[in-house]
């Protein structure tokens, strides 16, 4: 069976955003000194986010994935080691932050 232009067109597309969402997961890996709340803060999301969506995805295709699996996939280490490890006490100003930019 011959694979069409569109197949191969939408295999590619597919391939191009799997490798953005793994640079983007090594990014976030690398930059440990950006806390979740304060990407929660300026951009609507954080690691937490990208672990949720990557479980509804595999759950959306009918493939395995606990909650603590896909966190190890984006953190590249157990949630809670990553935390121990890294997360910081949230500053007030973080919090009053957090708290006007979820007031909507």
């Amino acid at each position: 069976m011959a694979i069409d232009d569109k197949t191969r067109e939408d295999t590619a597309r597919t391939e191009l955003e799997a490798a953005v969402f793994r640079r983007l997961v090594e990014h976030l890996r690398s930059r440990t000194d950006v806390q979740n709340i304060d990407m929660m803060n300026l951009a609507g999301f954080c690691r937490n986010c990208l672990s949720n969506w990557l479980k509804d995805a595999a759950d959306a295709k009918g493939q395995p994935m606990t909650k603590d699996e896909s966190r190890e996939a984006v953190y590249g280490m157990p949630y809670e080691e990553w935390k121990a490890k890294h997360q910081q006490e949230a500053s007030q100003a973080q919090l009053d932050a957090m708290k006007k930019s979820h007031a909507h």
